[in-house]
């Protein structure tokens, strides 16, 4: 078996037991269950939109954009 099929296994099984212990905990009424991974995904959107953010911030313009701009700034 290759790594990613390997890799895909784990997962799968991974999620599936992770959707046994949470459907478990919403039937034991545990909201601690609902909150956690709410909180997980909260936080990983915004360090997904941060990670963003941060790249669109530091990118450095590209070459023709730089051309464009000296050419208006020479026209007018």
């Amino acid at each position: 078996m290759e790594r990613s099929n390997s890799i895909g296994t784990l997962l799968m099984v991974a999620s599936g037991l992770q959707m046994l212990i949470f459907t478990l905990g919403v039937m034991r009424r545990s909201y601690l269950a609902i909150a956690l991974p709410v909180l997980a995904a909260t936080a990983g959107v915004s360090a997904l939109l941060f990670w963003i953010g941060y790249t669109m911030a530091n990118m450095e313009p590209e070459v023709s954009e730089l051309d464009l701009e000296e050419e208006e700034l020479d026209q007018g």
